[in-house]
């Protein structure tokens, strides 16, 4: 049975782990850029003489660090001064390693998107054509706990005017006809089951997940740690391709003597069958390259009546499960984003909240939990932080 559809042939894919610079103005991504371009240059032309690259794929965090979570500084003066516009300057330097290399780069960065709303900035992934062309953009929808980046869900009811509310508004998928559909999620977006499911069920091939931090990358042998076993179920449960570099060791600030690996490597990729096809333990400036089968995932999709499992999901089992909302939305659609310690009480309201309804059974004993020991920074604060930065700070 033919669909007149061309075959897509098999084809290498990089995820490249890179020691990473933090930055504390938009200038300064250029040395970060630079590293990528050398990394990049050496992976493609070691791995190219197997099979074509056609995927090249950016730890989170390899362009500008976590300067903003690090340090706790206001959202809107990050926004400003930090992050970047999609496409841009940066994206223009990795465009033109894409056409030379006529390879599709995903990358992350943290973005403006002023057309969705002003002085915020969003976790944001995206992917350039070997053409040149940023041919996707799709934000980060849920954040670890010290993250200060916006949400889709945090400015929602504008995200529905411009964009809607099915699954594609929030979940988007690249549909290509030379390396198959790819979705992109990013590091904590990856914990929640669903957010793979939602890229499935619009079509996705391989999902593309950077970077995530001890202890969830490590847990006492190698390509242990939750991180793996989330993305090993990613891949079994949906029949995808996982696409999993680990950021490298980090310069916090330029005065730090040595940088720190807050990542601990392993990153990895993963068949449509949940096995484990490249890994690398290490996540100074390595990477895992592996080859990725779209037709053979295509046929197994249509072959197969017991492990493919998407094909019988009884969806209507499930769909009063999430009409209580748990954690609430539009919190910055008025106000800043707010710093870490003020945000762990939003946390701890969604905890209340479900051991409320009985989801969660309280413990017989409520001892102290998890709770943030730095300060934020205002903006004069960090300006003197800032000087970190400055040759004659």
């Amino acid at each position: 049975m033919e669909n007149g559809q061309n075959p897509v042939p098999p084809y290498l894919a990089i995820g490249l782990s890179t020691i990473v610079h933090g930055v504390s103005r938009r200038s300064e991504i250029r040395e970060n850029l630079d590293n990528i371009e050398d990394a990049l240059r050496a992976a493609v032309e070691i791995t190219n003489i197997n099979m074509p690259v056609k995927i090249v794929a950016l730890a989170e965090g390899a362009l500008t660090g976590f300067t903003d979570e690090v340090f706790d500084i206001p959202h809107t003066l990050a926004a400003r001064e930090i992050f970047i516009e999609i496409p841009g300057e940066e994206t223009e330097r990795l465009a033109g390693l894409a056409r030379e290399y006529e390879t599709y780069i995903i990358a992350q960065c943290k973005a403006r998107w002023p057309e969705v709303i002003a002085d915020r900035y969003f976790n944001t992934m995206f992917v350039i054509d070997p053409r040149g062309k940023v041919v996707h953009k799709a934000a980060k929808n849920h954040l670890w706990c010290r993250e200060r980046s916006c949400t889709p869900h945090d400015v929602y009811d504008r995200w529905v005017e411009l964009f809607g509310d099915d699954i594609d508004a929030f979940y988007p998928v690249l549909k290509t006809d030379d390396i198959g559909n790819i979705g992109t999620i990013c590091c904590s977006d990856g914990e929640y089951p669903e957010a793979v499911r939602a890229l499935a069920l619009n079509g996705a091939e391989l999902v593309y997940r950077p970077s995530e931090a001890m202890p969830m990358t490590g847990s006492g042998y190698p390509g242990g740690g939750s991180w793996m076993v989330q993305n090993r179920g990613h891949a079994e449960f949906n029949s995808v391709y996982m696409l999993c570099p680990n950021v490298g060791p980090v310069y916090v600030h330029p005065k730090i003597r040595h940088p720190f690996d807050v990542g601990g490597g392993s990153s990895h990729i993963v068949s449509y069958r949940g096995e484990v096809i490249s890994y690398q333990a290490s996540g100074s400036n390595t990477m895992v390259a592996a080859i990725i089968d779209i037709e053979s995932l295509r046929q197994f999709r249509f072959m197969n009546l017991n492990s493919n499992w998407t094909k019988d999901l009884r969806t209507e089992l499930f769909k009063r499960m999430y009409e209580k909302p748990i954690h609430p939305r539009n919190l910055w659609l008025e106000r800043e984003p707010l710093h870490h310690a003020e945000v762990d009480e939003i946390y701890r309201g969604n905890i209340r909240k479900l051991m409320e309804r009985g989801a969660f059974t309280p413990p017989c004993h409520q001892a102290e939990g998890a709770r943030c020991q730095s300060p934020p920074a205002d903006e004069e604060e960090w300006r003197e932080i800032q000087k970190l930065w400055d040759p004659e700070g």
